[in-house]
């Protein structure tokens, strides 16, 4: 087996390391941090940056992922780690870093020095006090902060002739969650975007520190609830990660048919919800919105969940399929394939669907590299990016999926590739139920080491989501967390431009990100 110096040695040779967990963590100095995150970022994926209170300094660590066949699972990332009570900030040359940089110095009030927007991310000025840091260890979880305006948020504004704003939100018509988007716009052209976030923020990460074990899977799964399954998935790898526990065959394939049941629910829900809602053409949301509920169904039946939630367990699954379940669900697959079938068929001789899906909202290859979008937001200008295949889990190293690409990156390249994930998952439900393995479905989860770190991704319906797991003394101290929905908000300004204000909504759904997973 490859040992951690050997891999580091690819990267950023003759740098010391420790292995903790999964990760192989390089301590760096402030000076240095530049262009070891340049080299790195230039080979290897970034998945997240979080911060950890150590005493009287603080712990800044750039996660990067060690995809391939070739790095042991248990050596499956290289973090870049940084002590002190200030940091350099990388926002101007790597905007992937910016939000990270604003959420640390607003959570724990570490610096980043040189930052070219350090406006408070999350917490709102009007009604929370200033240098009041949430993920502070000295500050505890049920203080209640008295409503203390401490200044007001400042808008980027946008001048010119006839250039005039059009404020939208926080509360939005329908059922969704609240986000603000301030537009500025000649005519009907949107020239520039902003959106203000965070009116769903929960505490969440300071939640996991103060919660027993036992309760953190729930709040997983709470966290954007149509992606519990893949959430709860996550936080469980990270957690059989840091302990080495190993997964029973059986359990690890019927992961990968929940995982895809969610998949496949959501996709289905999204295409009826752009292409149907987005556009006024209602035989998809009507047909679409019918098929979700028939998911949603089955779920429960296999379940006792339509989110299927409780499903997911430290060291395995809490329920089985049995034979008939089985044989219910190849039935109600082959069912759903043929009627989704039709359903498109119908849909793909609208010329008025194509043209308000085309060309709208359309995001650059180059865009998505430099805030290295994910998941659709990736795979719609042509990146090959999939954690089932760069990481693999559950049964995913066994029953690969293919990867469905599309180019143009707009609204329809989205839908497009929503499509083609719909028939992926029913293949490969179908397969993982026909190659099903005997065997228990969970083992007992081992215990936790004195310290450690593990860093370990999912492949949500949206893309990668990315838990962090930091163990001190036995117990678990820190818990980050990273929906895809936190890097993809900040495309937003990038592909609207040159679209009208009318479009806006179609662009959004086109993207159905997590307000409440974004906020946490």
């Amino acid at each position: 087996m490859k040992n951690q110096t050997g891999i580091l040695s690819r990267y950023l040779p003759g740098r010391t390391s420790e292995l903790s967990g999964n990760a192989i963590i390089v301590p760096i100095e402030n000076e240095e941090l530049r262009n070891a995150f340049a080299t790195l970022e230039t080979s290897l994926p970034f998945l997240t940056m979080f911060a950890t209170e150590e005493g009287e300094t603080f712990g800044i660590h750039y996660v990067f992922g060690l995809p391939g066949e070739g790095v042991p699972h248990e050596k499956s990332c290289i973090v870049l780690r940084i002590e002190g009570s200030s940091f350099p900030s990388l926002a101007r040359e790597f905007p992937m870093t910016a939000l990270y940089e604003r959420l640390i110095m607003t959570m724990f009030g570490a610096k980043a020095e040189g930052h070219p927007d350090p406006r408070p991310l999350t917490l709102h000025e009007e009604n929370w006090p200033m240098n009041t840091h949430p993920m502070r260890k000295n500050f505890k979880w049920d203080t209640r902060v008295p409503e203390t305006k401490s200044g007001e948020y400042d808008f980027n504004r946008v001048g010119g002739e006839g250039v005039y704003e059009i404020p939208v939100g926080p509360v939005h018509a329908g059922i969704i969650e609240p986000g603000h988007f301030r537009f500025s716009v000649a005519g009907e052209e949107i020239i520039a975007l902003e959106a203000r976030l965070g009116w769903v923020h929960k505490g969440v990460e300071k939640l996991f520190e103060n919660l027993a074990l036992e309760k953190h899977l729930k709040l997983a799964e709470h966290i954007s609830g149509d992606s519990s399954f893949s959430h709860s998935l996550a936080y469980c790898e990270a957690l059989e990660t840091l302990t080495k526990t190993a997964l029973p065959e059986r359990a690890r394939y019927l992961r990968l048919v929940y995982a895809e049941l969610e998949r496949l629910t959501m996709h289905i829900f999204d295409i009826g919800n752009t292409g149907g809602n987005g556009t006024g053409f209602s035989f998809l949301a009507a047909h679409g919105f019918r098929m979700v509920e028939e998911l949603r169904r089955l779920s429960a039946s296999l379940s006792g969940n339509r989110f299927l939630r409780g499903l997911n367990i430290p060291g395995g699954v809490s329920r089985d399929l049995q034979e008939e379940d089985v044989q219910e669900v190849a039935a109600f697959l082959a069912h759903l394939k043929e009627d989704f079938s039709e359903m498109m068929e119908v849909a793909d001789t609208s010329a008025s669907l194509a043209n308000r899906l085309q060309g709208t909202g359309t995001l650059s290859a180059q865009i998505a590299r430099e805030n290295h979008a994910v998941g659709i937001a990736a795979r719609c200008v042509g990146i090959s990016k999939d954690v089932r295949l760069e990481y693999p889990y559950a049964a995913y190293k066994e029953l690969k999926p293919e990867i469905a690409l599309e180019s143009a990156g707009d609204v329809d390249a989205r839908f497009r590739i929503r499509v083609k994930e719909v028939y992926e998952s029913i293949r490969l439900i179908e397969k993982a139920l026909r190659e099903l393995p005997g065997g228990p479905i969970s083992t007992p989860i081992e215990p936790l080491p004195h310290k450690g770190l593990s860093v370990r991704a999912v492949e949500g319906w949206r893309g990668e989501i990315v838990y962090a797991i930091v163990a001190n003394e036995g117990t678990i101290s820190r818990v980050a967390v990273r929906d895809p929905s936190f890097i993809h908000w900040q495309l937003f300004p990038h592909l609207v431009t040159s679209d009208m204000v009318p479009d806006f909504p179609l662009i959004n759904k086109s993207f159905n990100l997590s307000y409440t997973g974004n906020d946490l």
